[in-house]
């Protein structure tokens, strides 16, 4: 993985953050995340894409010429490890699938492609969220 970008407290930002509790707590990660991006100057393209059983990618996005392929992965707490330690090689070669059917059914990318994972925590004290750019 290369690129680490830290954000300690996205609640910090007032308005910005669904933080429904009727939310499942994967469905309010990935909606902090997506407003997360969009701060940073992010462009949703689209969110919770499905290709039928075979998967599904939470977020796409463009970052300046780049297409976005993002996966959030959210925890309350540390029984079940960190955030990152789910996405694990088998959750990587469906993402990559994933991201060649989008391709396949958008008649592709004129620029680059790359894929992302964020990690959200939500703990008692606050959110941490930490975004890694170009995981493999």
């Amino acid at each position: 993985m290369t690129a680490r970008e830290t954000t300690e407290d996205a609640a910090e930002r007032p308005g910005k953050v669904i933080d429904s509790p009727r939310l499942p707590l994967g469905r309010r990660g990935e909606s902090i995340a997506a407003h997360f991006l969009t701060d940073l100057g992010y462009t949703i393209v689209d969110r919770n894409w499905r290709f039928g059983r075979a998967g599904e990618i939470d977020i796409i996005a463009r970052d300046g010429e780049a297409l976005v392929f993002i996966e959030v992965k959210t925890r309350s707490g540390d029984q079940h490890g960190t955030p990152f330690e789910a996405i694990d090689a088998r959750k990587m070669r469906q993402l990559r699938a994933l991201v060649g059917r989008w391709l396949q059914s958008n008649e592709g990318w004129p620029g680059p492609v790359r894929i992302d994972a964020i990690g959200v925590r939500m703990r008692r004290d606050g959110l941490q969220l930490e975004h890694r750019r170009g995981v493999r």
